[in-house]
């Protein structure tokens, strides 16, 4: 069913993104943080300065008035996989929705930017709104040992859905998030919060995670832009190691952390919301630089993430498919090197 009110939808995008922008929540200080080559002592920062300001924010806003394209208000899910309590062999990863995956290894449930409300917004009542269920229930997740947030923007820490795990889970998950991220997850009433700079990590059972570099940003506000930090994850498993992007746009950390930690058995990488490319190509990967990210990691196996569930950007909703056909076939890659998922669809992987 197509939206017959885009105007009107593009309008609702626009101010609450506004909205957001403004009364975003306030994060602790980061000043507490030591100094690095991307903390100044106030800001974190990218690398190679890639930071576009707010003025750029509200060009790229107001361009969807009139550039973006119309998405279907509702698709519907497949029926979802049956769900396992727990995987000691292999790695047997479920795609639940957005950024949102269900990774079952080493007797570990860790799941990554868990987003389960409405719409991707600080407002229940405006903003991007899904249009696509998650695939797993929230009551259906098995318990969940580890939390992964790569960064704080509204569509990969959803404050609601992590309330929502704490209230049905009877040990209370380990959050691992960047600098900065602490002081709203254990306001949520999390007590077990790990805050990693770059390059530092901490071991869960028999899973190392480390925090590695992204090229993105932060912020669910005016008054914490760049505040807290963002980043990718690396985990060490007895399957082989696997990489959660999150948020990136392409930088030379692909290839570098292609040398550093590769090959990897899996990588989840993002392959939507990346027009128009004079904002996007700064913070979010388009479906050629993923199939490039996935060939300098060396993974072996990538799945697809971050597409097709909110409207936060300009194309249409199944033109990241398209374009990672494309990008692959143009690359001479097997289409199965680089797979998708439908919401709810799980898939094993044997490291042999």
């Amino acid at each position: 069913m197509r939206n017959s009110k885009p105007f009107r939808y593009r309008f609702i995008i626009v101010s609450v993104a506004l909205i957001a922008i403004v009364t975003g929540c306030v994060q602790q200080g980061a000043s507490e943080f030591p100094l690095s080559e991307h903390y100044d002592g106030q800001h974190f920062r990218n690398r190679d300065g890639s930071d576009k300001s707010l003025f750029d924010v509200f060009k790229m806003l107001l361009g969807s008035l009139n550039e973006a394209e119309d998405w279907p208000e509702s698709v519907p899910n497949p029926e979802h996989d049956a769900i396992v309590g727990a995987v000691e062999s292999g790695i047997r990863v479920t795609y639940i929705n957005h950024s949102t995956v269900l990774l079952q290894v080493d007797g570990l449930n860790i799941l990554t930017d868990p987003v389960y409300s409405d719409r991707a917004s600080p407002v229940s009542f405006a903003g991007p709104r899904r249009v696509r269920a998650p695939g797993i229930a929230l009551a259906e997740l098995p318990p969940i040992d580890v939390i992964l947030i790569s960064h704080n923007h509204y569509d990969h820490l959803d404050t609601e859905t992590m309330q929502g795990i704490l209230r049905q889970q009877q040990t209370p998950p380990v959050v691992i998030a960047g600098l900065g991220n602490g002081a709203l997850i254990r306001g949520l009433g999390f007590s077990d919060v790990r805050e990693l700079d770059w390059n530092t990590g901490a071991d869960i059972g028999d899973v190392g995670i480390h925090f590695v570099e992204c090229q993105h940003r932060s912020g669910r506000g005016l008054f914490d832009q760049m505040a807290s930090l963002w980043g990718s994850f690396v985990l060490e498993t007895s399957a082989g190691r696997i990489y959660f992007a999150g948020d990136s746009g392409y930088s030379p950390h692909f290839k570098e952390q292609g040398a550093e930690w590769g090959p990897f058995t899996l990588a989840l990488l993002p392959i939507g919301a990346y027009e128009p490319r004079w904002f996007m190509a700064d913070i979010h990967l388009n479906p050629e630089e993923a199939v490039k990210a996935h060939q300098e990691l060396r993974s072996k196996q990538s799945l697809a993430i971050h597409y097709g569930i909110f409207q936060l950007t300009y194309e249409g909703i199944d033109e990241p498919l398209e374009d990672l056909r494309a990008a692959l076939d143009q690359q001479g890659l097997d289409r199965a090197a680089f797979w998708t998922l439908e919401p709810g669809q799980y898939r094993t992987i044997d490291p042999d």
